[in-house]
C-alpha cells in the first residue's frame, strides 16, 4: 500500500472518526477530554510530527477556544478539525501507531491535508490569538509613571 492522503481519508479510520466529529463537536466536556488526550500524545510524541506540530498546537488552541465559546469557527471547517483530532488520538487508524517508524505517517499525512484545507480559519485564529494576548497585555510601565 502506497501511503498518500487519499489513502488516509477513504480509510475506515478516518470515516470513523469522522463519523464521531459531531459527538464532540456537539458536547463541550467531551471535546476538552479529547483536548487532553491529544495535546498528551503530540507532547510524548514530537519527533514524528515535527512538520506539523506547530500547526496542530495552534489548532487544539482553537478547538479549546471554541469549546470555551470564546472563539467561533465555521461548522464545516470545525468538524474537520475535530474529525482529525480524533483520527491522531486513535492508536489503531491506517497504520497503527505501535508499529515504529511508520505508526504516525498516516497521523502527520491527515493533518498535513486538514490544515491545508482550513488554512484561512487557521490563519483567522493566530491572528486573533494574538489580538487577544497583545489586548492582555499590562500597558507600557512608562505611561503607568
Amino acid at each position: 500500500m502506497i501511503l498518500t492522503e487519499k489513502t488516509v481519508q477513504d480509510s475506515v479510520a478516518f470515516v470513523k472518526a469522522r463519523s464521531k466529529a459531531n459527538e464532540y463537536a456537539g458536547d463541550p466536556g467531551k471535546l476538552a477530554s479529547l483536548l487532553d488526550r491529544a495535546s498528551k500524545k503530540a507532547e510524548a510524541k514530537k519527533g514524528p510530527l515535527s512538520e506539523v506540530r506547530d500547526s496542530l498546537m495552534a489548532c487544539l488552541r482553537l478547538l479549546r477556544a471554541c469549546a470555551q465559546k470564546r472563539y467561533s469557527l465555521p461548522w464545516q471547517s470545525l468538524g474537520l478539525i475535530v474529525a482529525a483530532v480524533v483520527y491522531f488520538v486513535m492508536p489503531v487508524d491506517l497504520i497503527p501507531d505501535f508499529i515504529l517508524s511508520l505508526g504516525f505517517a498516516d497521523d502527520a499525512a491527515l493533518l498535513a491535508w486538514t490544515f491545508r484545507q482550513v488554512k484561512s480559519d487557521l490563519e483567522d485564529f493566530r491572528r486573533w490569538e494574538l489580538e487577544q494576548a497583545e489586548s492582555e497585555a499590562p500597558g507600557d510601565v512608562a505611561e503607568a509613571s
